[in-house]
């Protein structure tokens, strides 16, 4: 691995030093009166590339004098160039490109200096603008902006109205995961259909949601494992049960996740709201007959609201045209009308709170058994609490998952696997474990 990056960088460097360190952007930061111009590239894959090219018409509306050149590379590739780029001083990057906010810290920390502090520019004025959990992420070790909030993933229940019918349960009945358990009982008994899929070795989602919703995570806000936490515990213990009663689909990846919500498999998928487009591409056969309902609490009264996704977008230091950049990335990230055609064209949920003002997220969606879910997605965003990924995020992920499959494959005590899961979480990454 060492000698894989010192040729990558090596490369870069070489690279680095042919193009003298620029970006792809145009130099000439200011017009006359002082407005933006030049010419500025911006990263993104998939849908999110196309949110990005659609503000482009408006936001030239305000600078017609900035051109901007949005790119889809693809998430792999974004990422691979990033990491290289920022290790070469910014060599090839773009001027604004974006990040998902579980890899934010990652880069925060092995390149303090690689992105642009935003604070210096005056994006301190947004910070009422968005969810607390969205303004931690976005925010560097000296509590300076070096990203702007963009999409959020606020969590739900999807479920499959006609097996609740089916089986006689009210989802209004269900509160908390006892009482979620004890209805995937009565779903399956009546159906056959399982309560949920997990990828039980390779992902932990449930499992995130369920230490997000309760304040916890895989570290603490010292950046102190926290595996072994009451809190983690009572999250793995209750996902076991699900496993112990057969209400557990294992699937395989992102892929038998998809199947098993499109052929029955499920009754119930707990994600993210990204999902929702998920749903109504692979599953068109089944409109009306799905519905979303908050996660259950662990207590009655208790939190329900958790967070799954999202990203953020960043400038790096080394763009040659910052004004253009800052101008283009704060339109896009605070502008409403912008933010809501995102939502409306790409199903890519916004974190800018005055965006929830729009009747857009009052509107009954058919598929969904008529109900305006993106209401109810909206009213999370305010109470969800905010984690600490870390730049050991990967390696929390992996570490949770072993847990999350010695306790559900190997029956080990949920307990006894975190206890493992964070003593190797620490021996690798040299952190402290919260006692």
């Amino acid at each position: 691995m060492k000698k894989v990056w010192g040729m990558l960088l090596a490369a870069v460097l070489t690279v680095g030093m042919l193009a003298g360190c620029s970006s792809q952007g145009s130099g000439g930061d200011a017009g006359e009166g002082g407005e933006p111009k030049g010419e500025i590239t911006v990263w993104g894959w998939n849908v999110a590339a196309s949110s990005m090219e659609l503000a482009v018409e408006k936001f030239n509306e305000k600078y017609p004098d900035v051109k901007v050149k949005v790119q889809d590379i693809g998430r792999l590739d974004l990422y691979d160039k990033l990491t290289v780029g920022l290790a070469a001083n910014g060599a090839g990057l773009p001027d604004v490109l974006m990040v998902e906010s579980d890899r934010l810290d990652n880069y925060k920390k092995q390149f303090p200096n690689g992105f642009m502090d935003l604070s210096a520019k005056g994006y301190d004025k947004y910070e009422d603008k968005f969810g607390k959990s969205k303004i931690a992420t976005a925010k560097n070790e000296d509590g300076k902006f070096v990203a702007m909030p963009w999409d959020i993933g606020p969590t739900g229940v999807f479920y499959r109205t006609d097996l609740f019918e089916k089986a006689g349960v009210d989802p209004k009945s269900i509160e908390t995961w006892d009482e979620f358990l004890e209805a995937g009982k009565v779903i399956k008994e009546k159906t056959g259909a399982a309560l949920g899929p997990i990828d039980i070795a390779k992902d932990d989602a449930l499992y995130r949601m369920m230490l997000n919703q309760q304040g916890a995570f895989y570290f603490d806000e010292e950046g102190k494992i926290d595996m072994q936490s009451d809190e983690s515990v009572k999250a793995m213990s209750m996902i076991q049960k699900m496993h112990q009663n057969e209400l557990v689909a294992n699937v395989d990846g992102w892929d038998g996740t998809v199947t098993a919500t499109v052929n029955g498999t499920v009754a119930t998928v707990p994600f993210g709201v990204w999902y929702t487009g998920t749903i109504m591409e692979q599953a068109k056969d089944l409109e009306g007959k799905w519905d979303v309902m908050p996660l259950p609490a662990f207590e009655k009264g208790g939190n329900r609201n958790a967070n799954l996704g999202g990203s953020d977008i960043v400038i790096p230091a080394a763009s040659k045209n910052k004004d253009a950049a800052y101008a283009f990335a704060e339109f896009f990230t605070t502008d409403k009308a912008v933010q809501v055609e995102v939502l409306k064209k790409y199903g890519i949920f916004p974190s800018l709170l005055e965006t929830y003002e729009d009747s857009y997220f009052d509107e009954p969606v058919p598929f969904f058994n008529n109900q305006p879910i993106f209401r109810m997605f909206a009213d999370e965003v305010e109470n969800i609490p905010a984690a600490n990924y870390t730049n050991d995020y990967p390696r929390g992920l992996k570490y949770a998952a072993d847990a999350q499959a010695a306790a559900l494959l190997d029956k080990k005590d949920p307990a006894e696997a975190l206890k493992s899961a964070a003593e190797q979480l620490a021996n690798e990454s040299k952190r402290e474990i919260n006692k």
